[in-house]
Formats: C-alpha cells, sequence, structure tokens
C-alpha cells in the first residue's frame, strides 16, 4: 500500500511541475512576443499583421478596429495610443517652446526652461539669446519696459478679480442644504455692499494707486538710464 501511495504521489508532483514549466514558458513567451494567443491572425477589423519581436523603445503603428494607432515596445509590455488623438495634441503644444529658435537643443528643460515657456513660449537660454540680440539692436528698453507694465496690468486684473469674488462672498447670504432630510442653513452676509466699498474696495484702491505709481517711478528709472546709454554712445562718436 505503501508503495502505491509513492507512485501516486509521484505522478502528482511530476504532473504538477510540468504544468509549472508550461506556466514559466508561456509567461516568457508572452513577454518576447511570440505566445501562440500574440501571433495568430485575428479576424474582423484588425490588419491581419502578425505580431513580430520588438526591441524595447521601438515604435511603430497599427490601425485596430479602423483607428490608427501609435503602439511602443517597453520592457514586457506595450503602451497603444491614437496617433490622431486630439488631447496628445493639445498635450504636445503645452510642453513645447513654439518661439524657440530652430537651433535649439532644449530636449530635457528645466524649472527655468518651463517658467520662461509661459512667459516667452521659449527655454531660457533662447530668452537670454533674445535679450542679448535686443541689447544690440538698441531695443532691450523698451522690451524692458512693456515687460514690466504687461506684469503689472495682469497681476493688477488677478488681483481686482479676487475682490470682486471677496464682495460676492462677503456681502451675500447663501443657503445650504444641511442633512438628508432637507432641512436648509442660512449663511448670512458679513456686510453691506456699501460697507465692503468703504473698506476693503477703498484699501484696495489706494493700494493700487501707490502700485502704479510705483511702476512708472520704474519705467522712468529705465528710461533714464536708456537716456544716459544713448548720450554716452553719442560722446563716445
Amino acid at each position: 500500500m505503501q508503495q502505491i501511495a509513492l507512485k501516486i504521489i509521484s505522478k502528482i508532483n511530476h504532473k504538477f511541475m510540468a504544468k509549472k514549466l508550461q506556466n514559466i514558458k508561456a509567461i516568457k513567451q508572452m513577454i518576447e512576443g511570440t505566445h501562440r494567443t500574440q501571433t495568430k491572425n485575428n479576424v474582423g477589423m484588425y490588419t491581419g499583421k502578425t505580431h513580430q519581436i520588438r526591441k524595447v523603445g521601438e515604435k511603430w503603428e497599427e490601425t485596430i478596429n479602423g483607428t490608427l494607432y501609435e503602439i511602443e515596445q517597453r520592457d514586457g509590455y506595450r503602451v497603444k495610443k491614437p496617433k490622431n488623438s486630439i488631447a496628445a495634441e493639445v498635450k504636445s503644444y503645452l510642453n513645447s517652446f513654439p518661439n524657440c529658435s530652430k537651433d535649439c537643443t532644449c530636449t530635457n528643460p528645466t524649472h527655468l526652461d518651463k517658467k520662461m515657456r509661459v512667459l516667452h513660449g521659449m527655454c531660457f537660454d533662447c530668452v537670454i539669446e533674445m535679450e542679448n540680440e535686443l541689447r544690440k539692436q538698441g531695443k532691450f528698453e523698451e522690451y524692458e519696459r512693456n515687460r514690466i507694465r504687461n506684469n503689472a496690468t495682469a497681476w493688477l486684473e488677478r488681483a481686482e478679480n479676487d475682490v470682486k469674488m471677496l464682495k460676492e462672498a462677503y456681502t451675500q447670504s447663501s443657503k445650504f442644504v444641511q442633512n438628508s432630510e432637507g432641512d436648509v442653513e442660512t449663511w448670512h452676509a458679513k456686510m453691506t455692499p456699501q460697507e465692503f466699498e468703504e473698506t476693503v474696495e477703498k484699501q484696495f484702491n489706494e493700494f493700487k494707486e501707490k502700485f502704479l505709481k510705483n511702476i512708472e517711478e520704474k519705467l522712468s528709472k529705465v528710461d533714464k538710464i536708456s537716456y544716459n546709454k544713448l548720450k554716452e554712445n553719442k560722446n563716445d562718436k
């Protein structure tokens, strides 16, 4: 009886190991792209191309169910995305530097490049080159004045919008559903529109006036520096 039991156990172990080896072999074939499920022809809208063994990083195009896809072979798996994707085009544009020169070599943007992209649409190195070219042409002071004025105007517009939002929040009552039974809770306004205008808006308008005055003083300093440089250049001649 003991010998029969040992034979049965031996057969079970043999079948288990054989199945385990088959699973390991199947996984290895799937990673390589040579598994039978990956190499058979599919019936339908698929082009009928058989899967090839691809190198990691290799890219190609395939039409699947009438849609053209870009496929990339990664280490052990593949990434598939529609070629003519609007989202991909928008993302590509937002991550691009449309105003850079044709000779630009910015392939790995730093935080400075990303900051300059928002402001100028070009990388940091191209901004430096552009500003140096403006200095050679004698146009840098005008460029600097416009840059200071535009930055100040944009900041003030954002601040004015914040004040408008505050006015709505502080001068209007709001009603909220408090629980599942439908009870309504009312949050009363913290001040009247007139009180808001006499305090918050008045203080903001005073700040705005001082802010614009400081900007004009800065611009006048830039103009003075520009005038002195122009005068020195004429004296040198």
